[in-house]
């Protein structure tokens, strides 16, 4: 299975809310068939007859009542043939005329959808003109699945360019939608960079949760499969659990794992280690740390403290900090990119847990504010659940369009 077809099949949360939601904004608001008193007039009373010649009189004339006048023998004139009215023409798809219902019946709408929305297209999906009503509800939509409102009000505009008071499906909106957060993410989708010197130390940060220690086990693996050296460091010292974790994936990838004492000083950990890495020649190393909550000013100050003790070792170091980054957590993921940022100089991005949220968007918003780049997705626990970022896939599962299986 390739992984966009992963990345679809478990991004379900998030593109069923977009597309539900899309369908119920198109079917709410869609055109209804035009009321009986809109309809063209139409011949409903009895046709008139053209007066019958008198008859000739015989005497002595009498005076019959009316109601005893015999029927009059000249025919009755058919009226004259009204010929079915046009259907209302519906741009930009016309709609095939269908014939005049008797009048006093009820107008048929042809299918359950057509019944329940009014019209429809060709295909049966009902439509509706894009006006600002309906913009405000795609832009409600959006800021529903943690897009933010900047960049909701972005998408939505871009969208609209060009094509108000069309009338459009809920599968064109989708298509227009994909293709809007595509262009916002073009510009972050950017690999890891691997650069001429040994070691290239990666620092990786995040809070709690976030699902760092994995997403260091399955990078090093990857790396290690691409013929590269590498060497991590578990930097979580005060959590027995991460070490054990890490040491699992080193042994799964043949990689070094570099560990201290429960409650040793994770800088002190990762001087050592950038020293073993160079003595080993090591391509890579890969520099866990302990999850710590944006919120607590010493836990960020001992971050910032790893960051010193090994640009003593390489003024340059880290070459990469990547920020794991939980995508349950929604817009609380902005404020921490904000403040990791500030004290460790974040060079990228990896978002986990895209499959176990409805609020995916928060990855637009943090390419449309931050524009750092986007290296890596993860929609799982296996090695091959963390994927570089694409995305126009990425664009294609977020809102449930068909994007590229192949």
């Amino acid at each position: 299975m390739s992984f966009f077809k992963k990345l679809k099949d478990r991004l379900t949360r998030s593109s069923s809310k977009i597309e539900d939601g899309l369908s119920s904004i198109v079917s709410s608001g869609a055109d209804e068939a035009p009321d009986d008193h809109d309809l063209p007039d139409t011949q409903t009373g009895a046709p008139e007859v053209a007066p019958a010649p008198a008859p000739v009189p015989v005497a002595p004339p009498a005076v019959t009542p009316p109601s005893a006048t015999p029927a009059p023998s000249a025919p009755v004139l058919d009226p004259v043939p009204t010929a079915p009215a046009p259907e209302p023409t519906l741009a930009p798809i016309p709609i095939p005329a269908a014939p005049m219902p008797d009048a006093a019946a009820p107008a048929p709408r042809a299918g359950l959808l057509g019944r329940l929305t009014g019209r429809q297209d060709r295909s049966g999906e009902a439509r509706r003109a894009l006006d600002d009503e309906m913009l405000e509800q795609i832009e409600d939509l959006l800021i529903g699945a943690d897009m933010g409102v900047d960049t909701a009000l972005r998408v939505t505009s871009a969208m609209a360019q060009g094509r108000m008071g069309q009338r459009l499906s809920a599968t064109e909106l989708r298509n227009l939608m994909a293709k809007e957060i595509a262009t916002i993410m073009e510009t972050v989708a950017r690999p890891l960079p691997i650069y001429n010197k040994r070691p290239q130390v990666v620092l990786v940060v995040g809070v709690n949760g976030s699902g760092k220690t994995t997403t260091i086990g399955k990078l090093a693996s990857q790396f290690r499969a691409a013929g590269k050296s590498v060497v991590i460091a578990a930097g979580d010292t005060f959590r027995a659990a991460a070490v054990e974790q890490l040491q699992v994936w080193g042994d799964r990838a043949g990689v070094p794992v570099m560990t201290a004492p429960e409650g040793s000083d994770p800088a002190s950990l990762a001087f050592d280690a950038m020293v073993r890495a160079e003595a080993d020649g090591a391509d890579l190393l890969l520099i866990d740390t302990a999850g710590r909550l944006q919120n607590r000013a010493d836990l960020m100050e001992e971050l910032a403290k790893i960051v010193r003790v090994i640009r003593k070792k390489d003024p340059d170091a880290p070459h990469n900090t990547l920020l794991v980054l939980d995508a349950t957590t929604g817009q609380n993921a902005l404020r921490q990119v904000e403040i990791f940022q500030k004290l460790a100089q974040v060079s990228g991005l990896v978002m986990t847990k895209l499959d176990g949220t409805a609020k995916g968007g928060v990855l637009v918003a943090l390419a449309d504010k931050f524009g750092l780049p986007i290296h890596a997705i993860g929609v799982g626990e296996q090695i091959d659940d963390l994927a570089p970022f694409d995305p126009e896939e990425f664009a294609a599962a977020l809102t449930g369009t068909n994007g590229n299986d192949g």
